[in-house]
């Protein structure tokens, strides 16, 4: 079979923007690669260290590519991509002058040659991403992560969810119950599990991501501490509660409301779309993980979580993203 195959060169700061776009259009797969240098600034606050992979990437930029099937109408989707990715400016992204190009591969071009830039790469002090293809030895206390994101979600090295994982291994607690909003290949929520967490609820809208997140737990075995949910942020809980005591166990989700810690990885417009709904599931004093936001609107989520009665206790900075720590008063 032959696909379209449509790339972007464009920045690192809007990767998670115009993968997006490209999965919304319908996309069968998105790859991406970021630059390998060793030399970019990155952030040891939490004491991790990098081992990524060199290429021949500009500093600071990416190449992102998308796969349509055969009979995609390639000149709409091409329309369509360009003005989203041009709109961006709007909410101060930078797309850095973005190039676009379309051929056409054949399945064996692409469906495993993204493989061989994904190996095993230390996150933090204790958690290490191991792709499922390759060996690899722990070391004493390592958590290994392994993970098959498939080609529709990303291999959790990028900064957003780099920055979440090491911010989890300072919050989490044995015995928290954990939510997961936006779960995608499921890393953040296996993680919490590795960490200690007594039961994660891992939710996301897309039902490949729910496929994802289930079949990573699965390889961890860790279906019995992770449950997955197709869900529109928090709906799930909405419809749970309504059925009895939000104070309750939930036999279906696993979880216990409310909740010791949430952590949501998605774009800082979506984060304040439900602000107050996370509020709500948080037990006193419990904690709000939130990446996915650019810095340039780190003041905007700042606000929104202060305006529900959030204290935003702390935050982490790699490269233009921000994870900020907001604890329930």
């Amino acid at each position: 079979m032959r696909w379209h195959e449509v790339t972007v060169h464009t920045t690192e700061e809007a990767i998670e923007m115009i993968s997006n776009f490209i999965h919304e259009l319908g996309a069968g797969g998105v790859s991406i690669e970021e630059s390998g240098t060793l030399n970019k600034k990155r952030d040891t606050s939490l004491g991790q260290w990098y081992e990524l992979p060199f290429n021949d990437i500009p500093e600071g930029r990416a190449v992102i590519k998308g796969y349509f099937s055969e009979g995609t109408t390639m000149e709409s989707v091409m329309e369509e991509l360009k003005q989203s990715v041009t709109q961006l400016a709007e909410y101060d992204i930078d797309t850095g002058n973005p190039e676009f190009e379309l051929k056409e591969v054949d399945d064996e071009d692409w469906a495993n040659a993204w493989k061989q830039y994904f190996k095993p790469i230390r996150i933090s002090e204790r958690l290490t991403i191991k792709p499922t293809w390759e060996d690899y030895t722990a070391g004493p206390e390592e958590l290994i992560i392994e993970l098959d994101p498939g080609m529709a979600f990303g291999t959790g090295t990028h900064a957003t969810t780099s920055l979440c994982l090491r911010t989890l291994e300072k919050v989490v607690q044995t015995g928290d119950d954990v939510i997961d909003v936006g779960t995608g290949s499921g890393v953040l929520a296996i993680a919490a599990a590795k960490l200690g967490a007594k039961h994660v609820l891992a939710l996301d809208l897309d039902p490949v991501a729910v496929s994802s997140a289930n079949e990573n737990s699965r390889l961890n075995g860790l279906e019995s501490e992770i449950t997955v949910k197709q869900s529109d942020l928090l709906q799930v809980l909405r419809e749970s509660t309504l059925a009895g005591s939000s104070e309750a166990p939930t036999s279906a989700l696993g979880v216990k409301i409310p909740v010791q810690v949430v952590v949501a990885n998605i774009l800082a417009e979506i984060i304040l779309m439900f602000v107050q709904d996370v509020y709500d599931v948080l037990a006193p004093g419990g904690t709000y993980v939130v990446s996915g936001v650019i810095k340039s609107k780190q003041e905007d989520v700042e606000k929104g979580l202060s305006a529900v009665g959030f204290s935003v206790t702390e935050y982490y900075e790699d490269q233009d993203w921000v994870v900020i720590i907001a604890r329930k008063l």
